[in-house]
């Protein structure tokens, strides 16, 4: 038996066993009602705010990951710029030796 499946069952237990003695204890029904109602609303209350801070990561996550794609998709236009304006230097070059080397062949 796995660790997990003992570690759930006890838990259900546990579970069971509170609820049992809160619905069979000695107690007025209008008592019993707000207590569950009061325990309802606290884990309502739980459970928003870790679905409110999980979105809150994911959002940081996002927000992470979108700064580094447009760092990257910077770099990359800025790499691509460099390579443009070498390439027309070098066909500058190219051209104006091609130009004064021609000049005196007719």
């Amino acid at each position: 038996m796995s660790t997990e499946k003992v570690l759930l069952g006890a838990l259900a237990g546990f579970a069971t066993g509170a609820l049992m003695g809160v619905f069979f204890a000695p107690q007025k029904g209008s008592d019993l009602r707000r207590k569950v109602s009061t325990s309802g609303r606290d884990y309502a209350n739980d459970l928003k705010d870790k679905f409110n801070n999980f979105v809150d990561s994911l959002n940081d996550k996002f927000e992470s990951a979108k700064d580094q794609a447009e760092n990257v998709l910077d770099k990359g236009k800025a790499g691509l710029n460099d390579v443009r304006n070498d390439h027309q230097k070098s066909n500058q070059k190219s051209t104006a030796g091609a130009a004064t080397s021609g000049a005196g062949t007719y």
